[in-house]
């Protein structure tokens, strides 16, 4: 631990006494001992369970220009704090505390009073101690996120029966898809082939991903404008710059936080769980019927008009 991030949790007259500046500390706010139980870690037993993790974050933030007059609005709320935390953890399934750490200091750093950040998080349950990083951050040293309700387009989700995938019309389907107003994502089911039966959950749901995925390179094959993407970063620039794509879904239905819900075996079931992730505008089955979901759906076969 860094001298500096060990008096980030002191009490303030030592922070004083070893900044020189006695007089003119900067003005802190801090959470502790914030524990809540998460899904987290790179290890395959550390996946389908929680574990306790816990939260020491200090915020520097700006003195106000002037009284604060007891208004909230003035001030960086300790909610900023905890709701980052929070919508970090239901973001995304993540495999490390460094992740979690950057993008929690990230979200802080994005208010507008906050200097600098420091973040220490903790596994309890990994060992006889608290395992944990902490990470000390401020502006310009990484760049502050966007606020979580930053507007995405709205795709089509498209799902493609394989004998829409094998068809000639294929080609006039991606032409028109994209000529479209609206960003296009593929989605396809597993090859026709057997798929091997692991006999255990977990494995077997890998495997029936891994098949989707397979197919998923099929189609890529098809066009060069089907892209393969896996991560909800590729997904976001695809949609903003109006690229067709083709959704591999491993990483985003495991790393969910309700990724359990996504049923893996039904292909139409996993299309509807996706589309509602990506607030889809719409979800168009070219060879299929429409999935059980709220979205609109249409149907269509294939060598008709969208």
């Amino acid at each position: 631990m860094t001298s500096e991030s060990r008096l980030a949790f002191e009490h303030p007259e030592a922070r004083s006494e070893a900044s020189g500046q006695p007089a003119a500390p900067p003005d802190r706010i801090s959470l502790r001992d914030h524990v809540v139980e998460a899904e987290i870690g790179a290890f395959q037993q550390e996946r389908g369970t929680t574990q306790r993790l816990r939260f020491n974050i200090v915020v520097e933030v700006r003195a106000p220009d002037g009284p604060v007059e007891d208004d909230v609005d003035k001030i960086l709320s300790y909610d900023t704090i905890s709701e980052a935390i929070a919508f970090e953890l239901a973001a995304e399934r993540l495999n490390l505390l460094e992740t979690l750490a950057e993008r929690v200091a990230d979200r802080i750093l994005f208010e507008p009073q906050t200097l600098r950040v420091f973040v220490r998080i903790e596994k309890l349950d990994r060992g006889p101690g608290a395992l944990g990083v902490e990470i000390v951050r401020s502006h310009g040293q990484s760049a502050p996120v966007a606020p979580s309700g930053e507007e995405l387009p709205h795709p089509i989700v498209v799902h493609l029966s394989n004998e829409a995938v094998a068809a000639p019309a294929l080609i006039a389907l991606l032409d028109r898809l994209e000529a479209g107003s609206a960003p296009a994502i593929l989605c396809v089911g597993p090859p026709d082939m057997p798929v091997p039966d692991a006999k255990r959950d977990l494995p077997q749901r890998r495997i029936d991903l891994l098949a989707i995925e397979l197919n998923a390179w099929v189609l890529a094959a098809r066009d060069r404008r089907c892209v393969v993407v896996g991560t909800r970063t590729e997904l976001d620039w695809a949609m903003k710059h109006n690229q067709i794509c083709v959704w591999a879904p491993s990483k985003i239905v495991l790393d969910a936080v309700d990724g359990d819900e996504a049923d893996v075996t039904d292909p139409l079931a996993l299309t509807a769980w996706f589309a509602g992730l990506m607030q889809a505008e719409e979800i168009l089955c070219v060879g299929c019927p429409v999935p059980e979901t709220d979205l609109p759906t249409r149907t269509i076969v294939i060598g008709e008009t969208p």
